[in-house]
């Protein structure tokens, strides 16, 4: 008889976290978004700046301070040619540099067949790179595991 109490226990508080769950998620009214590791130098303001536009967004954010990214880039297969000054990993993918919220978004929820995304340099205007009202136009960039690249979507 016990162990049916302490099983039927078990179940009760095992549904009353899923229900919590589920009533914070519907009251929020967003989906829990992904985690976000980003590598980034410790004296960077422009990565802190990113870092805190995808928290805004709903993105939670582990920030790791190394000191030299040209080795995280390396590992993770970035091309060369389309670094900036972080690099970040979500749901499989190498995010690269200053890429919004919402291409982030974008990319999580359709899955394509790429390695990652970036934004390569520094735009000024894209998020974490705003000084004032100037925008300057970007791409965004997909690549494979081999170095292919196309754009993705473009920012004027």
């Amino acid at each position: 008889m016990n162990s049916f109490v302490s099983q039927s226990g078990r179940i009760l508080v095992v549904a009353g976290v899923a229900l919590l769950g589920l009533v914070t998620q519907s009251a929020s009214g967003q989906q829990p978004k992904a985690e976000i590791t980003t590598y980034k130098s410790p004296a960077c303001g422009c990565c802190r700046g990113w870092v805190e536009h995808m928290r805004r967004a709903g993105f939670v954010v582990k920030s790791q301070d190394v000191e030299d990214i040209q080795v995280v880039k390396t590992t993770y297969g970035l091309p060369l040619k389309l670094a900036s000054c972080h690099t970040s990993l979500a749901g499989g993918y190498v995010l690269e540099g200053h890429i919004p919220a919402e291409v982030v978004e974008r990319v999580l929820r359709e899955r394509p067949k790429v390695a990652g995304l970036a934004v390569p340099g520094m735009p000024v205007g894209s998020p974490g790179m705003e000084q004032g009202s100037r925008r300057d136009p970007y791409d965004i960039v997909a690549f494979d595991k081999q170095g292919k690249t196309s754009v993705y979507e473009s920012r004027r």
